[in-house]
This record gives C-alpha cells, structure tokens and sequence, in this order.
C-alpha cells in the first residue's frame, strides 16, 4: 500500500470551511480512481506544538504505485491540487509530499 502524505500551511485569511472543502474535493476523488482505499484530513491537533506552521494536512491510501499515479493525473486531482497551492503560503512552497510504501 502507498501512503500518500500532504502537509500545507494554508494562508492565514482562508477559512476553514474552504480547507474543509477542498479536503472533501480530494475525497471525493475516491470514486472516480481504482485503487484510490481512503483519504483522512484535517487540523493539528498534535500537543507536541512543532507543526512550523503546518496546521492541515491529509493522507490518501492507495492500492500500489499506479493508482497514485492515476489518481495524481486525474483531472478532479489536479484541480483541487491547484486550489491547496492558491491556498497556500508562497504556493508550492507550503506544501510538504511524501509518499511512503507501507
């Protein structure tokens, strides 16, 4: 299985109704890619307190390489990805990927 991991530190005037959206647009997805297993999302809670400004972030669990790379082509997919960039403080450079397989 591969995890996919996005953190984002989302600018400090986008509401978290709009990040709750675009997290659900990301679901979505889930019904339109094979291989696509779940997604989880949402706010740090974390009590440690060394998010750097990472305050959201999400995962996406997927069936193998190829369905990750399904899914990062599908259109649903790179639209929302444009919406986190807008987002994001200095665009892409608030946004931290990794992909792991677990």
């Amino acid at each position: 299985m591969i995890r996919h991991i996005v953190l984002i530190r989302f600018r400090e005037d986008i509401a978290e109704a709009t990040i709750a959206e675009i997290f659900d647009e990301i679901g979505a997805i889930r019904d339109r890619v094979p291989g696509f297993i779940d997604m989880r999302g949402g706010r740090s809670e974390s009590p440690e307190g060394i998010e750097r400004g990472y305050m959201h972030g999400f995962t996406v669990d997927f069936e193998s390489w190829e369905a990750l790379a399904a899914y990062q082509e599908h259109p649903d997919h790179k639209a929302a990805g444009g919406k986190l960039v807008a987002n994001a403080v200095g665009g892409t450079d608030g946004i931290l990927v990794l992909d792991l397989d677990v």
